[in-house]
C-alpha cells in the first residue's frame, strides 16, 4: 500500500466542504483513506491506498487550478492504513486552538512518527496563528 503526503498552497479562497464532498465521492470509489488537513490557506494531505490509485489521485490534485505549490513531503510503502477512515480536519477563525489540536492529534495516532510530527507541527502552527 502507497502512503504519500504532500502540501500546498490554495489559489484564493477555497470552500473546503467542497473539496470534502468531491474528496470523499472520489478516495470511495478508488479506495482511498488518509487525511486533508485545511487553514483554508494550505492543504496538508495523507493519501493511502494501493499505489495506482494514489498516483492517480495525486495526478487529479496536481492538475486541479484550486492547488499550486504541490510538494511531495513523503512517499512510502506502508503495511496497512494508517488513518483509516477518510477525515478532514479544519481550523475555523476563532474556534479553540487547544481543542483543534487535540482533534489532529487523535487523527493521526496510528501514523509514523515521522507523518506524525508532520502533522502535529502543521497544528501547532495553525493555533499558533
Amino acid at each position: 500500500m502507497l502512503q504519500l503526503v504532500y502540501i500546498s498552497t490554495a489559489v484564493g479562497q477555497i470552500a473546503t466542504a467542497s473539496i470534502l464532498a468531491e474528496s470523499r465521492a472520489n478516495n470511495t470509489r478508488d479506495r482511498i483513506t488518509g487525511l486533508l488537513f485545511s487553514d483554508g490557506r494550505r492543504f496538508l494531505q495523507a493519501l493511502e491506498g494501493e499505489p495506482a490509485m494514489v498516483e492517480r489521485a495525486f495526478a487529479r490534485i496536481s492538475a486541479d487550478p484550486r492547488h499550486r505549490a504541490l510538494v511531495v513531503l513523503s512517499r512510502r510503502e506502508v503495511a496497512q492504513r494508517e488513518f483509516g477512515d477518510w477525515a478532514m480536519a479544519e481550523r475555523v477563525p476563532g474556534s479553540d486552538g487547544e481543542a483543534f489540536t487535540r482533534r489532529v492529534a487523535a487523527l493521526v495516532a496510528n501514523a509514523s512518527p515521522a507523518v506524525r510530527a508532520t502533522f502535529d507541527s502543521f497544528a501547532r502552527l495553525q493555533r499558533a496563528a
